[in-house]
């Protein structure tokens, strides 16, 4: 970054820690960017006129006579048309060795839309994935994590969210994806020929941690003008937000901030909040949704930062390998969206509530019978048909490589109903099974 003529230039530091340095300064702000030696920092801590910065990549060979040049603002991003199909770095730096973006510069994090000027989420969204669609239906405007362990397919799910969701915008913020994981998005964004609706911000795991911090915002800030300027249908995918909080105590801990539970900050709630709160429906038609992979740590669900992201969030997407099918589900029994049923049985067609309801039932007979067989007990013919039943319904319906519409899970659905049991065991309605039963 060049230095203009008003920028403030200052050449003593009186404290160097890990991450951070202390010098005396007047007339800064909050969230500032500055350079110290040439390295990007940011205002961290204002007290009088002792200023904190962080140093993204560290403090290692700082002297305390180094320049530190204050840019007079805080992070921001050229927005425009022009950022469909490219790829940036955590400062809104194009990777994809494409031009430099003109547009209107603003800056990041800024505040999440005021609730009078909100609409209540009713508009479906799509995403040709049977475990999200017919059981966990996904609302514009609304937020939501998928929680996966670090070893499930949570990237592709992603990506293959992106490719079928009926939006018109997808942003995708990538925090400390391995090289491959990048390359993946890439590639399999470019193969589908859906580049030019999507826009990503990447930091991969050789670049600094601390610069992870950076993305959820580029990835909104991104999102709130295409949502709010253009009235487009935004959908922003978040992953991974366990290594954005990891970031996070990083920071806090070389400050010397006294750490909450699990080594994480206490402003853990706040911080995420902050994000998952620019989720919004807009009266004119844009809105941004959110999804956000949260990785879970040998699948404990109480851990900080899962437990804060289930306060904030509107259900959650639970993965998990289903060891009959050998794949990976949702699980219907761990998952949940706060708002599916704004829309199912409204946007969609009149018998999805109750094939919902129904083939989970079953599906938890079937686990019950599971147990009965473990223990030893002897199965009677209903509980041999619910688990085939559950086999065909994870396989059919539940397994994320499952891309079909709605129309077509639900029938889906009453083909497992009519191939394993009669009419009145599946407990829906009489009009409904006369009209939706599969004819023999």
């Amino acid at each position: 970054m060049e230095t203009t003529a008003f920028q403030k230039i200052y050449t003593k530091i009186t404290q160097i820690t890990k991450a951070t340095c202390s010098l005396k300064a007047s007339g800064i702000g909050y969230e500032e960017i500055a350079t110290v030696n040439g390295r990007l920092a940011q205002v961290v801590k204002i007290q009088g006129d002792d200023v904190t910065l962080q140093i993204f990549s560290g403090t290692e060979g700082i002297p305390t006579n180094a320049e530190v040049v204050f840019m007079g603002k805080a992070p921001s991003l050229k927005v425009g048309e022009e950022l469909a199909g490219r790829f940036f770095n955590a400062y809104g730096e194009p990777i994809d060795g494409g031009p430099a973006v003109e547009g209107k510069e603003v800056e990041i994090g800024g505040p999440s839309v005021n609730p009078v000027r909100r609409k209540q989420p009713s508009d479906l969204i799509p995403t040709g994935i049977a475990g999200i669609d017919l059981n966990n239906t996904l609302v514009t405007g609304q937020k939501i994590p998928f929680f996966a362990d670090p070893d499930q397919p949570f990237n592709q799910v992603m990506a293959e969210v992106a490719l079928r969701a009926k939006a018109d915008k997808i942003i995708l913020g990538g925090m400390g994806l391995s090289n491959d994981d990048y390359l993946f998005f890439k590639n399999i964004f470019d193969n589908a020929g859906a580049l030019d609706r999507i826009i990503s911000f990447i930091n991969t795991t050789e670049d600094p941690p601390v610069e992870r911090l950076l993305v959820p915002d580029m990835a909104l800030t991104t999102a709130e003008y295409f949502a709010h300027e253009k009235n487009e249908k935004v959908l922003v995918l978040l992953t991974d937000m366990t290594l954005y909080a990891d970031a996070l105590s990083i920071v806090s801990n070389r400050m010397d901030q006294i750490p909450s539970k699990d080594s994480m900050p206490g402003s853990l709630y706040s911080d995420l909040a902050k994000l998952y709160e620019k989720a919004v429906q807009f009266p004119d038609g844009g809105s941004i949704t959110i999804i956000a992979v949260t990785t879970l740590s040998g699948g404990d669900i109480t851990h900080a930062i899962p437990d804060n992201t289930g306060y904030i969030t509107e259900g959650q997407l639970f993965l998990r390998r289903d060891t009959d099918i050998s794949k990976v589900i949702i699980d219907p029994f761990r998952s949940l969206s706060r708002l599916k049923q704004l829309v199912i049985g409204k946007q969609t067609r009149e018998d999805h509530p109750q094939v919902m309801n129904a083939a989970i039932r079953i599906f938890a007979d079937a686990a019950n019978a599971k147990t009965k067989l473990e223990n030893g007990f002897d199965l009677n013919d209903y509980d041999e048909r619910t688990l085939k039943f559950a086999k065909g319904y994870s396989n059919d319906l539940l397994a994320i490589d499952v891309n079909v519409d709605i129309d077509t899970m639900l029938d889906t659905g009453w083909r497992l109903f009519g191939e394993y049991f009669e009419k009145a065991e599946v407990g829906i309605k009489d009009e409904l099974v006369e009209k939706y039963w599969p004819k023999k």
